[in-house]
């Protein structure tokens, strides 16, 4: 695991960039932190590093959006809303769990509450962001060579 400080929402959107140019078909990243961590800042630089050209934002309300255009298709998940494991299971998320393109799942910890491990064989990275002050994030991530 690595570890990042960043001063911005900007450094935060550079690291996505980074994962974004690094990320091969069937990668799916396991976001995890608070609300307000900038999860979807870091999924904004993702889907720039993919050459994604749409204005990325949460699917909080809509469980999943879909990013093409680039490099790789985006899919970012967000599991905020669901409370129970039955709730993730019956969501319809497993087909994004081997995606021909890059799936980026905020609140993961909820899916893995639901049955399904990083262990289970996929191409996966962890990216998790603490707030450690104001603008100022702690980002501890699997290193894909971002």
């Amino acid at each position: 695991m690595a570890t990042y400080i960043s001063h911005s929402p900007a450094e935060t959107e550079a690291l996505g960039e980074k994962f974004g140019r690094a990320a091969q078909p069937g990668l799916v990243i396991a976001l995890s932190g608070d609300l307000g961590a900038g999860k979807t800042q870091f999924v904004r630089g993702l889907a720039r590093g993919l050459g994604v050209a749409s204005r990325v934002h949460s699917p909080t309300f809509t469980l999943v959006n879909e990013y093409g255009g680039g490099r790789l298709k985006l899919f970012h998940l967000d599991l905020y809303r669901l409370e129970t494991a039955e709730q993730v299971r019956s969501a319809g998320v497993e087909e994004y769990l081997t995606p021909e393109g890059v799936s980026v799942i905020e609140w993961a910890e909820r899916l893995e509450d639901g049955g399904w491990r990083k262990e289970d064989g996929k191409k996966t990275a962890r990216v998790k962001i603490e707030v450690a002050g104001e603008t100022e994030r702690k980002i501890v991530y699997d290193d894909l060579g971002a």
